[in-house]
Parts: C-alpha cells; sequence; structure tokens
C-alpha cells in the first residue's frame, strides 16, 4: 500500500521517534517538501541535522534527533494564513506565545512563520513543532 501524504508521515515518524527516545529516524520516501520541512527544523535547533540516502529508489533521509521536539505534526487541511494572521494559528496549534513554531509554505518557500511574518508574506499551514 502507498502512503497518501508522505510529511504527515515523516512528522509523525520523527514525533513518535523522539518519544521513544532514539537518536537517529529514517524517512523514507525522500521529497522536496520534506528536505524543505527539515532544513526549517534544523534552522529552528529541533534537530541536530539530516543526510539525504541515495538508495536506488525515491531515496531517504536519516535524521540526527537531539530531544528537542515535544510534538510535531502536519496540519491538515492546509489552511492558508496571512502574514498578519498567524497568531490566530499560533493559539490553535502552538502551547503558548513564542513557543514553538508554524511551518509554512510560501511563495518564497517553506519556512517558520516567525520568518513568514518578518519577510511580510502569507501562505499555507503545512505543519507545527514545539
Amino acid at each position: 500500500m502507498v502512503s497518501q501524504n508522505t510529511l504527515s508521515n515523516a512528522l509523525n515518524g520523527l514525533n513518535n521517534a523522539e518519544a521513544a527516545g532514539k537518536l537517529r529516524h529514517t524517512i523514507e520516501p525522500a521529497s522536496n517538501e520534506i528536505r524543505a520541512v527539515l532544513d526549517v527544523l534544523d534552522e529552528r535547533g529541533y534537530i541536530a541535522g539530516y543526510e539525504m540516502v541515495d538508495d536506488g529508489k525515491a531515496g531517504k533521509f536519516v535524521v540526527e534527533l537531539k530531544g528537542s521536539i515535544n510534538e510535531c505534526g502536519p496540519i491538515e487541511p492546509r489552511y492558508s494564513a496571512g502574514y498578519d494572521g498567524f497568531e490566530r494559528w499560533e493559539k490553535r496549534y502552538l502551547p503558548a506565545r513564542d513557543f514553538g513554531a508554524l511551518i509554512v509554505t510560501t511563495s518564497h518557500g517553506v519556512m517558520s512563520h516567525y520568518d513568514a511574518r518578518s519577510e511580510r508574506v502569507g501562505g499555507q499551514l503545512i505543519g507545527y513543532v514545539y
């Protein structure tokens, strides 16, 4: 059976691996969207890093965990949010103000809602982490 939402599987897998205390987690298949989300997680300090491994198929990511993720997950359906409307979504998905990050896909690429707000761009919410 083929997975319908690879981003959802990737974020839920990271969440489960962190909860189990693992130091590494493998995400497959690899995609540009998952790479962009991992870049945001790395930039915000939630993971220690990741590497792409070419397995002859679609590839996979090996993620180095550091125990910083309390919870992460996808936002479904993907709600649209303007740069001035992120506070509403912070209240819904994050436990406290300025704690955690929403992951947003914008016309400038995938970024945290903090970066989107500072660049004054809106987009679609695709995930959260704290």
